[in-house]
């Protein structure tokens, strides 16, 4: 009985462990061919239905190895136009790391798909990414070996129009352009451009095996009449990268690629730029000849990442390397270009009167600092957006009556910061060129704001537009902000941090005006008073710096512009201002011929500040902020005595004379009692 109730208990716990084993059996069991994962994903269930569809896509997942690259639901959704399924199978099974540069696929005519990689290491078909987590190793019934991929675009191949009867499959380079009119690429058109390649006997170079980047402009960039007869052999050459497939999603944005128009005397890169979801193609000639003048044109791509045999074709709105519109013509293309990067800058020039591109077209030289569609985005604009004064002066702000580009600007920032008037004479503008090579940023502050070049050197026949990020003129951040972002302040802003001075400087209830000395201020100070300077970039003289920063500080119920103190100071000779701790006593006054400093370009009406029979010049005035205004001063308001004997380091001074005086008194005790 006992032997019989155990044979029971063990058959129970086999048939337990039996279902165990089938239950976690199930999902494999579930998803044992790619087929059947794709069938119960929900989220590729989009590519399955077109899968069951297609007779030639079913042998092959029946009876072959192959690898499939399945887009997501959430692809088709951004996708438009039919989908080629077979465009999406290679029949060699590959994973990740066996990818070669290019794959064969199963379309007609087995055009190939490309394989790049990102800055960030991942891996694109085409335009469309690899999501690594969601890749699949299976085998089908036949035991054939089988990859699915999936990525987050549908892939498109290069199709003819629907009406058209004549076959081309898998073109190369130089038969796109042939054939175009018959191929679906849009309303776009490439005869103009057609021409000049067959008038200069290079087809050759669109015929070339390998897998290349041709950056073609459609007809629409010919407006200008005598623009092809500039597109000759060498401009030609600067539209094809060699050597290197570069679709837009994997492109290393603002990463020069060497054209073939790379040589001795030419020398023509090509690099991407992204702009308010708009890719653009811009070339730079870092070496012109007399031909081909020396400069960034930035073209607009209007049909993105056409494969063909021998690579990948890019469709622009002009021909890059011709340099033949002024800056004013420059700005007036955006009239028609609802998304392009300048058209929300165009629409305020218009908004205000349009006289400033009058202005503009009549300067002979010109370089206009160009706020992106982005940067006119800002809160702070709000109020005075609709201010046509207020923004005829904002605007003035971005204009330069001389052709600047960055090696210009690299010439005059020789002496840490570049300094440079715009078109009133009234207003500088102050460059700074931080880091090296590609990580160089350039930087321009205008009226309190410090904006980023993040294109520059677009050039024109008559001057050049750098694309900035903020709207100059226009302040958005406090007197602390502004000292922390400020590179040509970083001295002040240290001091002001370990003597907890800055804190304060983000009160938005109080009007503060800083007069903030210049890092190269604080240099002098190094070698005219080299032991208070020490002494003050000490922690354990804190107390010393925040006295010496409180009588920069003007606290009052307004902030003082220079014209303000300017205007007190001839009331009554010389100005009390009150400060956190005492008073301030200065003459602030008008100086003609004052040069910002020693290597200036520039001649002005600047202003200087007496205090206590120095003067001290007022480098950058009027840096507005939300709640004051920063004065940048070369000099900072500092004599030796005030962090040695009795200044206003007294603390410890004083404690100093008293060692140095009962050191005396016990001296003459001494004497006394010998003598």
């Amino acid at each position: 009985m006992f032997f019989h109730k155990c044979t029971t208990s063990a058959a129970v716990v086999s048939r337990l462990q039996a279902l165990l084993v089938l239950c976690i059996a199930l999902p494999t069991l579930a998803h044992s061919t790619i087929l059947e994962k794709l069938r119960d994903d929900p989220d590729l269930s989009q590519f399955y239905s077109l899968l069951e569809q297609n007779v030639v896509a079913n042998y092959t997942l029946s009876l072959r190895s192959c690898t499939l690259f399945v887009p997501t639901n959430e692809a088709f959704q951004r996708h438009h136009g039919n989908t080629h399924v077979l465009y999406h199978i290679a029949t060699v099974a590959m994973s990740q790391d066996q990818l070669s540069k290019t794959i064969i696929t199963d379309m007609d005519g087995n055009p190939p798909l490309y394989v790049t990689k990102n800055r960030n290491g991942d891996v694109y078909i085409n335009n469309a990414r690899i999501i690594p987590s969601l890749s699949v190793v299976l085998s089908n019934a036949a035991g054939k070996r089988q990859v699915m991929h999936v990525i987050d675009e549908v892939l498109v191949p290069l199709t003819t129009l629907s009406t058209t009867k004549t076959d081309i499959i898998n073109p190369d380079a130089f038969q796109f352009l042939q054939q175009a009119d018959l191929l679906n690429i849009g309303e776009n058109r490439l005869r103009t451009y057609r021409s000049q390649v067959t008038v200069m006997r290079k087809e050759s170079l669109y015929q070339s095996p390998g897998y290349h980047t041709f950056l073609i402009p459609v007809d629409e960039g010919f407006k200008q009449t005598t623009r092809s007869s500039l597109v000759d052999n060498k401009v030609i050459d600067g539209h094809v990268i060699l050597n290197n497939v570069i679709f837009t999603s994997a492109a290393q944005m603002e990463t020069p690629q060497t054209t073939a128009a790379f040589e001795d005397n030419l020398k023509v890169t090509v690099s991407f730029y992204e702009s308010n979801g708009k890719v653009y193609a811009k070339s730079n000639t870092i070496i012109g000849d007399g031909k081909h003048a020396s400069g960034v044109v930035l073209a607009e791509i209007v049909k993105a990442n056409i494969p063909v045999r021998n690579g990948v074709v890019h469709l622009i709105h002009r021909p890059l390397m011709v340099i033949d519109t002024t800056v004013a013509q420059f700005l007036q293309s955006f009239k028609d270009n609802e998304n392009g990067a300048l058209r929300k800058f165009y629409e305020v020039i218009m908004d205000i009167g349009g006289e400033v591109l009058d202005d503009i077209n009549n300067m002979g030289e010109v370089t206009i600092l160009a706020p992106s569609n982005d940067a006119w985005n800002a809160s702070s604009l709000n109020n005075i957006i609709r201010n046509r004064e207020k923004m005829r002066q904002i605007i003035n702000m971005h204009i330069i009556k001389e052709r600047l580009n960055v090696e210009k600007i690299r010439q005059k920032n020789q002496n840490m910061i570049a300094q440079v008037p715009t078109v009133d004479n009234k207003t500088f503008l102050y460059f700074n060129i931080n880091g090296e090579g590609s990580n160089q940023t350039i930087t321009v502050e205008g009226g309190g704001v410090n904006a980023t070049l993040v294109q520059a050197d677009v050039t024109q026949t008559n001057g050049y537009v750098h694309i900035i990020d903020k709207v100059l003129g226009v302040p958005y951040t406090t007197v602390f902000g502004k000292i922390e972002s400020d590179p040509m302040l970083s001295d002040t802003f240290k001091l002001g941090q370990f003597s907890n001075f800055n804190e304060q400087l983000n009160n938005t209830q109080r009007r503060f005006t800083y007069f903030v000395p210049r890092d190269k201020g604080w240099q002098k100070t190094e070698i005219d008073l080299p032991s208070a300077h020490k002494k003050l970039f000490m922690k354990d003289f804190a107390y010393h710096s925040k006295s010496i920063l409180e009588r920069h500080l003007v606290i009052a119920d307004r902030a003082f512009t220079m014209k303000d103190l300017v205007a007190m100071t001839a009331e009554s000779d010389s100005i009390v201002l009150p400060t956190f701790r005492d008073s301030l006593k200065v003459k602030v006054e008008e100086e003609a011929g004052h040069l910002h400093d020693e290597y200036a370009s520039h001649e002005w009406t600047g202003y200087v500040i007496i205090w206590n029979y120095k003067k001290i010049n007022v480098y950058r005035p009027d840096v507005e902020c939300t709640n004051g205004i920063i004065h940048v001063i070369d000099y900072p308001l500092l004599e030796e005595k005030d962090v040695v004997v009795g200044g206003i380091g007294g603390s410890y001074q004083i404690q100093e004379n008293i060692y140095i005086l009962l050191a005396n008194i016990f001296m003459l005790a001494i004497a006394k009692f010998l003598y």
